[in-house]
Formats: structure tokens, C-alpha cells, sequence
């Protein structure tokens, strides 16, 4: 490692890269070897492009419904991987004329070299999604590629594994650190990508319903990152008795720092085993905000209101607080509209008119009992009435109801003649009682009789 910081190396290093081209100049192989390589990489494109025009599967995109739709997108995929494909092809079958030809292939091998690394990128480019790992991949395998087509991977390391540090029994160095920093990012993203495809999988099973596929959804996310964890621990040689340490370590800082997470998350547990909750349902918390329970996480769950909000609530609060499911058992509920009448009303009447055309409503059950227009009482202005009706859900957001049955009763009301009452008030108008009068007096003298 000391000699690559010596100025006279790298002299050395360069008076030898300067001599070689001059070398390379002056040699009629070198002419050969580019010939070769022009011919290579322009038989490349050309075989490239014809591909992508004659050939069905490469010129256009699968439909769904054709046959072999799946290996027909694949295929489709790799269209852009023609050209360095072939260019590594046709540089190979150079490589081996050049050696027959005028006995020397370095430059072939090396622009051989050059069109794996283009390969590796457009690969990076066509199949990895996630913007964040094809930026590893970019400034990480492109680097590593590049050194291992050309020969210098193992002098890296070596370099890189010199500059380390050291405190007592442990050792970092900047190659550890690499290495970590990569498989740790390619693991996570190897995890993610495997949580997603795989609670998709659960959450389509028809044959379970839906708090079943919650808890086997968390389950298999906690199974799946703790394995994920111990292979990557594997891949950098690390020691399995480190997470006995890890978990002591876990246990202090749990009963310490961590007992809310903790906490929380031991309540997520209990909520997907005893399914007090599940998606969908429709919850109202103690402090008067509720909204529709949109996923179950492992430390809080996101309530969706009806005006778009999303409210994150600690688990631990579904377990320790008082809360309402409306629907966890019954999606039905039964709510009540008020109106008014004027006292001049056939009030006998009344539910022939209203009951018929409220159970027009679509949105209306029939079962578990059907509408209902009861006598409320009688009020200074009208007789009041309350209609109690049953729906499905909660009569809110996109299932509003009670809106559509005030005007349905409005039009019924009006077309037989049945007036709503408003406010009277009667003013009456007392006559005047005995004028005041009023004496002025001034001041050293008598008052006047």
C-alpha cells in the first residue's frame, strides 16, 4: 500500500502507459486490431437493427391475450440489449482472426471488456425499476465490472481492504464497509420487492377473508426481513452469535427507550390475532375523529376519513383506549332523519306517503327492519317527525344518503299539498301609559304652583 503513494510510481506508471501508445502507433497489429473492432461493432448494429425490424417479437410490444404473451413481453424486453450482445459476440470471433491473422488480440480483448460494461448498464437500465438501487447499481456494479473486465478487481481490494481501522479487536476497513453498504442495499431491496409480490399473493386468496390475510400478510413480512437479516449476515461472514449481543442489547434499549415501539408493536400482534379489527371497517376513536381502517401496520394503523385525510394511530391505543367498530360485525347501520309538518296535516296519513317513496331509495334496506316515520312530538311551530331508515355502510362520504331521503321528502310533501312549518311569532302592541312631565326649576327662586 506504501508504494502507491510514492510519486516515483506513479511516474513510473505513466512513463510506461506513454511508451506503450507510442508502441501501439507505430505497430501494424494495432491497425489490424481497430479494423477489427470497427468491423465488429458495425456488423453488431447492423445485425441489431435488422432484428428489431424483421422480427415480430422484437418490433412490437405483446398484446394480453395473444398467446405466449408472458415470454413475448421478456423477449420484447431484451430488444435493447441487442447491440451490446452482439458486439460482445462479434468482438469474441474477432479476437480468435486477430491471433491467426497478425498474432495479437489485446485491444480486441479490451474492447471486448469495454462491451461487457455497456451490457451490465443496459441491463441495469432495462430490469432494475426501483430508481433508488439503480443508482447503486450505476456507481457500484458499472465500477466493479469495469475493474473486473479489465484485471484490476483483485489489486482493488487489495487496496481498499489496506485502508482500514482498528480498534482492538475490531476491524473496518474500506473494502468491509463497501461490501456491507451493497449487499445490505441489495438484500433490502430483494426483501422489499419480495414483501410486495408475496402480500399480493395473500391478499388474493378468495378463500380467506380479511383479517386472516392480514395476519398471514405481517407474519410473512416479519419472517421474511428476519431471514433476509441472517442471509445477509451470512454473505458478509459475519458471526451469528453477534445477534445474542444484538438481542441483549435489544432487551436494555426496550426497557428503556423503546417500550412505546415495543409496545405498539405487540399490540399490532394482538389486533391481527383476536381481529378486533380488519380493513374496511369503520372506526370511531374516543376523541370523536373516525375514518375507515386502511391498513394495519406494525405500529400504527391509517384510518381514511371521508375528506380525504389519513389519520395514523398507535396501536397501542386500540388496545388501551375505548374506540367504535360500527361494521366489524354487521356492516348495516340504522340512522334517522327529522322533518316537520304544519298542525293542519292528515298526520294519519303521513306514512302511506313518506314509507313508499323512501323505499324507493336504492341505497335503503328492507331487512333487518324496514323504514319507520315515528311521532316525535309536537313542537311550537309543527308536529315533528323522525324517519328511521337502515343502509348498508355508514351514511357518510361517498355513501351519503340521509341528503337524497330529505329531498325524495321535500317532493313528496309538496306534490299533496303538505306544508313544512317555520317559525311563527305574533307582536302585539300595548298602548301608551301617562306622559312623564318634567318641572324646571331655577336656582333662588320658588317653584311655581
Amino acid at each position: 500500500m506504501d508504494e502507491y503513494l510514492k510519486p516515483e510510481f506513479w511516474q513510473e506508471q505513466i512513463s510506461y502507459i506513454i511508451n506503450l501508445l507510442l508502441q501501439w502507433l507505430q505497430s501494424p497489429q494495432f491497425y489490424a486490431q481497430v479494423g477489427a473492432i470497427v468491423a465488429s461493432v458495425f456488423l453488431a448494429a447492423f445485425l441489431a437493427r435488422t432484428l428489431r425490424a424483421k422480427v415480430s417479437w422484437f418490433a412490437e410490444a405483446s398484446d394480453e391475450a395473444s398467446r405466449f404473451s408472458k415470454i413475448r413481453s421478456y423477449i420484447y424486453a431484451v430488444r435493447n440489449l441487442l447491440f451490446p450482445a452482439l458486439c460482445y459476440v462479434f468482438l469474441g470471433i474477432a479476437a480468435s482472426i486477430c491471433v491467426a491473422a497478425v498474432g495479437a488480440d489485446w485491444l480486441v480483448r479490451i474492447a471486448r471488456s469495454v462491451s461487457v460494461v455497456f451490457l451490465v448498464y443496459h441491463l441495469i437500465n432495462q430490469f432494475i425499476t426501483h430508481p433508488l438501487m439503480r443508482q447503486a447499481m450505476i456507481y457500484f456494479a458499472i465500477p466493479v465490472a469495469t475493474l473486473q473486465a479489465f484485471g484490476y478487481l483483485d489489486e482493488t481490494i487489495e487496496f481498499l481492504d489496506g485502508v482500514a481501522f482498528q480498534a482492538g479487536n475490531i476491524r473496518l476497513s474500506a473494502y468491509f464497509i463497501i461490501k456491507t453498504a451493497l449487499v445490505a442495499g441489495f438484500f433490502f431491496w430483494l426483501g422489499s420487492l419480495s414483501n410486495k409480490q408475496g402480500q399480493t399473493m395473500i391478499r388474493n386468496q378468495e378463500s380467506l377473508d380479511v383479517g386472516t390475510k392480514e395476519l398471514f400478510s405481517k407474519l410473512f413480512q416479519i419472517v421474511l426481513f428476519a431471514a433476509v437479516a441472517v442471509l445477509a449476515m451470512q454473505v458478509l461472514g459475519l458471526d451469528l452469535t453477534i445477534l445474542t449481543v444484538f438481542g441483549g442489547a435489544l432487551a436494555v434499549g426496550i426497557g428503556f427507550g423503546l417500550q412505546q415501539i415495543a409496545s405498539n408493536f405487540i399490540s399490532g400482534i394482538i389486533l391481527l390475532i383476536e381481529r378486533s379489527l380488519t380493513v374496511g371497517d369503520f372506526i370511531e376513536l374516543d376523541d370523536g375523529r373516525m375514518g375507515v381502517l386502511k391498513e394495519l401496520n406494525m405500529r400504527s394503523a391509517t384510518l381514511e376519513t371521508f375528506d380525504g385525510k389519513e389519520l395514523m394511530v398507535p396501536n397501542e391505543k386500540f388496545i388501551t383506549g375505548v374506540f367504535i367498530n360500527w361494521t366489524r360485525d354487521d356492516p348495516r347501520q340504522r340512522y334517522e332523519v327529522e322533518f316537520s309538518v304544519s298542525y293542519n296535516t292528515d298526520i294519519r296519513a303521513l306514512p302511506d306517503l313518506i314509507i313508499p317513496a323512501i323505499s324507493k331509495h336504492p341505497g335503503v334496506l328492507q331487512e333487518p327492519e324496514k323504514p319507520d316515520l315515528e311521532l316525535r312530538g309536537f313542537g311550537d311551530s309543527g308536529i315533528n317527525f323522525g324517519l328511521e331508515f337502515w343502509i348498508e355502510g355508514i351514511d357518510d362520504g361517498k355513501n351519503r344518503i340521509s341528503a337524497d331521503l330529505l329531498m325524495i321528502i321535500w317532493e313528496t310533501l309538496r306534490e299533496n299539498n303538505i306544508s313544512i312549518p317555520f317559525p311563527q311569532r305574533e307582536v302585539r302592541l300595548l298602548e301608551s301609559g301617562p306622559k312623564m312631565s318634567v318641572k324646571r326649576t331655577t336656582p333662588g327662586k320658588p317653584e311655581k304652583a
